[in-house]
């Protein structure tokens, strides 16, 4: 069992659609699909531990740590199986997840996910590689220091998904990017390209478009979820 209980933001009715902030944000960066989304499913914003409500608890603060988290708060809320967007760092939780529980996820959202850090170009990795250095230089005497230095070190070090690990996971996926995205489109396209069942939307702006362009995202992945779903009743 987990060693702490994640916070989240519900609201709808429906099936259960579970949103997976970044790193260094809380469920609030959702506000927009929350809203938006509540219209036809049940949706959870979940804290990520260590990040807004949720506790930092004492297990290692790892990719897959977060993706026993989440196993933990779906078995707490009797969710069998739900749909999952992850943005960021949540795109590789979510990921993670799937690999790990592909009967536990219907259909997955990746909004800026990268499989290991070459992922992210290098003049955005550069400035978040010397921050984590120096961060970690005065984490004994610093809490904030400390803490900066376990977020940085997610991007930093995490997460390490081989492609080919890609290959076995079935479950229907839309891998969703900005045309200036600080993900290499090559490293997405290699991610929608590595699943069996994705598909790739590339949209105007940069790595937080859920945020900045909520009605273009939104409308991407409504179509992706409604298209989806049609297949899977049998319709088509």
């Amino acid at each position: 069992m987990p060693d702490i209980t994640l916070h989240d933001t519900r609201c709808g009715e429906g099936p259960p659609l579970l949103l997976l902030h970044g790193n260094g944000e809380d469920g609030g960066y959702f506000a927009q699909q929350t809203a938006y989304f509540s219209k036809k499913y049940t949706v959870y914003a979940l804290d990520t531990r260590g990040h807004g409500k949720s506790p930092r608890g004492t297990a290692p603060f790892t990719i897959r740590q977060f993706a026993a988290d989440l196993l933990g708060f779906m078995d707490a809320q009797a969710i069998g199986r739900a749909d999952i967007l992850g943005f960021s760092d949540g795109g590789n939780i979510a990921l993670t997840f799937a690999l790990a529980h592909p009967e536990r996820v219907g259909r997955l959202i990746l909004n800026g996910a990268n499989l290991d850090p070459s992922g992210v170009k290098g003049a955005v990795q550069l400035p978040i590689v010397l921050g984590y250095w120096m961060a970690s230089r005065f984490a004994k005497r610093s809490p904030r220091a400390r803490r900066n230095a376990e977020l940085l070190g997610l991007m930093v070090n995490e997460p390490h998904i081989p492609p080919e690990a890609l290959r076995s996971l079935h479950v229907p996926t839309l891998v969703i990017v900005g045309t200036r995205d600080m993900i290499r489109a090559s490293h997405s396209r290699l991610i929608a390209r590595s699943l069996p069942d994705s598909r790739l939307v590339t949209l105007a702006g940069d790595h937080f478009i859920a945020a900045k362009r909520p009605g273009d995202f939104n409308r991407a992945v409504e179509a992706f979820l409604d298209d989806t779903l049609v297949k899977e009743s049998g319709s088509i």
